[in-house]
């Protein structure tokens, strides 16, 4: 067998949770492989909303096996948050959500280094969620982390101190801030006791051992792709390696192992926080976007910046991803446009192309644009793809001739039933 991939081909937000939490049945187990508590998984379903930051989204699915595997980072105060909401939801945890043991843990003293380093940069600013995980990423790199199997050593103590010391090293260079890290590591301790009660796992024995026997795995991604630490719009990116490639790292498989590779995307475009963002709309039609769609961060709350699709940076992420299907998501948002467009390719200093410039920070891009006529119709009883009005049946097929890769389903809402299945 294979692992299957699923990740959001723009700045992140695609509605992934809502895939994965459709497609969940098919698997047996659901992972999670990189990212952290900045991710924003949202799933609606019995007219109640659901947000997960760092358990999969395969959690609401009996019978399934979730792992939280090596490439992600862990605030244990945060998942206990997260286990109380889901035990409150229904959620019987019992051997269903393991987590890697090499995965790295997120302390206090990240968190304040997060919070100073980006007061410091005023102005330059990346539009950090102030998690922590930029500091723990650097410590994993940097050789220094801890991680979850760490938590079992008889010095787990000593390595904690050890690391917490060279945070507060590190912030003699930045200004005061206002964090009360004694208090905040109380409850971290605190909170450190509901992860040794879950299953710690060798994952990449784990992972490899369930594909022999044959069981159907889906790796889910966080972010999105232009967010990808090498391939997103650097510096406004985040950590971790949100493509294909990355599940491979953060879950311990080869890439021999992966199968089907499905990208998500929204009918238009969104994104949180700072850096480029080619096709941006600051007119009424973006206003629209934003309120329709309701484009507010589920980890942050921030709203998000709206434009039209960017056909450009699809066909680079669908390219970098090697994705074999694609998922739109939010067409509905769409309905009461008279005019949709999508930008088709990009002017930069007189020239023309659809490839994306290494300096797209930099550059001044004029986006050439694809006008499309809005159909007008509500989408709320549309059941099967046939059944939706002709121009929006043409903007779907049209966008496929330009991507080259088909569409197997198509959101029309946020609940569970509200999708189409090619």
């Amino acid at each position: 067998m294979a692992v299957d991939v699923l990740l959001g081909l723009q700045w992140g937000d695609e509605g992934k949770g809502k895939i994965v939490d459709f497609l969940a049945p098919q698997y047996q187990i659901i992972c999670r492989f990189q990212g952290g508590p900045n991710a924003g998984h949202t799933l609606k379903f019995g007219g109640k909303k659901h947000v997960l930051h760092t358990i999969p989204s395969g959690i609401f699915r009996p019978d399934l096996i979730n792992v939280i595997g090596n490439g992600v980072v862990i605030d244990p105060v945060t998942l206990a948050r997260e286990l109380d909401a889901v035990k409150a939801a229904g959620v019987v945890i019992d051997q269903n959500l393991l987590v890697a043991r090499k995965a790295h843990l997120i302390l206090p003293s990240h968190r304040l280094l997060d919070q100073a380093s980006e007061a410091h940069k005023g102005k330059s600013k990346i539009g950090s969620t102030l998690r922590g995980i930029g500091p723990t990423y650097m410590d994993k790199t940097g050789r220094n982390g801890l991680r979850v199997g760490d938590v079992s050593s008889s010095d787990f103590k000593s390595k904690y101190q050890a690391l917490k010391e060279k945070h507060l090293g590190l912030l003699q260079i930045y200004p005061e801030q206002e964090f009360d890290l004694e208090k905040e590591e109380a409850v971290w301790m605190e909170a450190l006791e509901q992860l040794r009660s879950l299953p710690q796992i060798d994952g990449e024995y784990y992972i490899n051992q369930a594909l022999a026997e044959g069981k159907k795995v889906l790796a889910e991604g966080a972010q999105g792709s232009m967010l990808d630490i090498d391939f997103g719009t650097y510096p406004f990116v985040t950590s971790s390696n949100t493509i294909t490639a990355g599940a491979c790292t953060g879950l311990g498989i080869s890439p021999g192992q992966i199968g089907e590779v499905i990208g998500i995307t929204k009918a238009y475009c969104t994104r949180v926080g700072s850096g480029p963002f080619p096709s941006e709309l600051f007119d009424e039609d973006g206003r629209r976007l934003a309120e329709i769609g309701m484009e507010f961060g589920a980890t942050t709350g921030r709203p998000r910046r709206c434009g039209w699709l960017d056909v450009p940076q699809l066909k680079y992420t669908i390219m970098i991803n090697g994705v074999t299907q694609l998922v739109m998501t939010k067409i509905d948002v769409l309905d009461s446009f008279e005019q949709i467009k999508i930008a088709d390719a990009y002017e930069i200093d007189g020239l023309k192309t659809t490839q994306l410039p290494f300096d797209l920070c930099d550059n001044e891009i004029t986006p050439s644009w694809k006008k499309y006529s809005g159909w007008h119709e509500s989408l709320d009883s549309v059941s099967s793809y046939e059944e939706l009005p002709v121009l929006a049946r043409e903007y779907i097929e049209d966008l496929e001739q330009q991507l080259g890769v088909n569409f197997s389903m198509i959101s029309t809402g946020p609940e569970r039933s509200k999708l189409l299945v090619r």
